[in-house]
């Protein structure tokens, strides 16, 4: 297997976590926090999208889909249309709500489009490209999807767990 295909196999398992986490949901439980202080799935979701959508835009020398497709209108949230979700506070988390599981999958899916045409073009030493000088040492293309790989499947774990909880009343 070359390297574009194990990102693709690791962004595929990414989809398959965030499918299992929303489908079937209503906005309700989409919604739901299991604490004042919680993560919704719809947060969760919309957040590791969010940053997916972002590094891989930054990464391809893109614009975000969250800006030029329309998403950003459809879902209406009620701050800056740049915001990833990062360092957003609890009132923030409470204020992402998606009227649908279609909504929050048919971006996911768009931005899961993208990245996988976007890492199944890459060749050779491509990785190590340095897409940020802003930390020490500075940050390769490798880094960066390896890190957002990571972070995707940890929200989408945390999205089904908060789905189990749900489920189990």
């Amino acid at each position: 297997m070359n390297t574009a295909g194990m990102l693709a196999e690791a962004f595929d398992r990414v989809g398959e976590a965030v499918h299992a986490a929303v489908e079937g949901l209503g906005p309700e439980d989409l919604d739901a926090r299991v604490d004042p202080g919680a993560n919704s799935i719809s947060w969760l979701v919309w957040h590791l999208t969010r940053v997916q959508d972002d590094h891989i835009a930054d990464a391809a020398g893109t614009d975000q889909i969250w800006l030029t497709d329309g998403w950003a209108d459809r879902f209406a949230l009620p701050f800056d249309a740049s915001a990833t979700g990062y360092g957003q506070s609890a009132e923030e988390v409470a204020a992402v709500r998606v009227e649908s599981a279609e909504l929050l999958l048919g971006y996911f899916d768009a931005v899961q489009e993208r990245t996988l045409d976007f890492v199944a073009g890459l060749e050779g030493h491509a990785l190590d490209r340095i897409v940020d000088e802003n930390w020490s040492p500075p940050v390769t293309l490798g880094v960066r999807l390896i890190s957002v790989v990571a972070e995707d499947l940890q929200h989408a774990g945390q999205a089904a767990y908060v789905r189990g909880m749900l489920e189990r009343g």
